[in-house]
């Protein structure tokens, strides 16, 4: 074999290579510098357990990767035009945005990524596309969103997404954070450690799933402890949904009154069931 053959051979080689790294990274196996042909590498695919059987969603304990998430290796950068201006029609300010390392995948302008952090690393992230379709890098881990802004809070407050979360922010409370994945589902087994906290203000969606979320947390982590918010009426026959709803058409100050008008859990619960005994067909009130 002449020189030419050998050094065509290697760039061959070299190609296949990259190839099969991009394909590795796409099953959440993120290759180093030490990644080179003929060396052992001893990397762990998340896909499949130590023993080569393949993981499936009836079996908990799954081998995830042990390489470090980074922004470069999800290939994240700053959040262009168009996604900062479908935040300022939400009233998210650029400084809320870069707070908390709200980012974009590189060349994609339509695709927001959601950082979860944790003691100040990435492990985690939440993508978003502008017509509201999510999904999650592989690896990510089912944290809070905003875990580290609750540190050592003795007040906190709950909310059911993370663009809720950065709307509290707007209207001035940082100690908040968001369950990863809405209601209802699993989202309340991943609940803070309370031992520290007083008082958790729980500012869930209005609607069926956001009150079984809030009563769900209420009983996991006391209802002695816990308050509601109460969202306000928007017209005669609906009221606000979410934190989002009210900063867009309320303001940042009609946000934080709301927020810092939260009622004790168990006041809300005897709320709704007066008003649905109310609404009971055949019940005569007492004269």
């Amino acid at each position: 074999m002449t020189i030419v053959e050998k050094m065509e051979e290697q760039t061959i080689g070299v190609a296949k290579v990259d190839t099969l790294k991009q394909k590795m990274e796409l099953l959440g196996i993120l290759c180093n510098d030490s990644c080179v042909p003929g060396r052992y590498t001893n990397l762990l695919c998340p896909k499949v357990y130590i023993d080569g059987r393949a993981a499936h969603n009836e079996v908990k304990k799954i081998v995830q990767f042990s390489g470090q998430m980074t922004e470069e290796s999800l290939r994240l950068e700053p959040p262009g035009e168009k996604i900062t201006a479908y935040f300022s029609e939400r009233m998210i300010s650029d400084e809320t945005l870069r707070r908390n390392a709200v980012m974009q995948r590189s060349g994609d302008k339509d695709i927001i990524a959601f950082t979860y952090k944790r003691n100040g690393l990435l492990v985690g992230c939440k993508f978003r596309s502008i017509e509201k379709r999510y999904w999650k890098a592989k690896g990510s881990e089912n944290t809070l969103y905003g875990i580290d802004d609750i540190n050592d809070a003795a007040e906190i407050i709950i909310v059911e997404g993370e663009i809720d979360k950065l709307s509290v922010e707007e209207a001035g409370f940082c100690n908040c954070v968001s369950v990863p994945d809405g209601a209802p589902g699993k989202s309340s087994n991943k609940l803070p450690p309370v031992e520290k906290v007083s008082r958790i203000i729980l500012a869930t969606d209005n609607d069926k799933p956001g009150q079984a979320l809030a009563r769900d947390i209420a009983l996991r982590l006391g209802t002695h402890r816990c308050w509601q918010v109460r969202w306000p009426k928007k017209d005669e026959s609906s009221y606000y949904k979410d934190a989002n709803e009210v900063l867009r058409h309320m303001g940042p100050d009609a946000l934080r009154k709301v927020i810092e008008n939260a009622k004790p859990y168990y006041l809300c619960i005897s709320d709704r069931v007066v008003s649905s005994d109310k609404h009971k067909p055949g019940r005569i009130p007492a004269s």
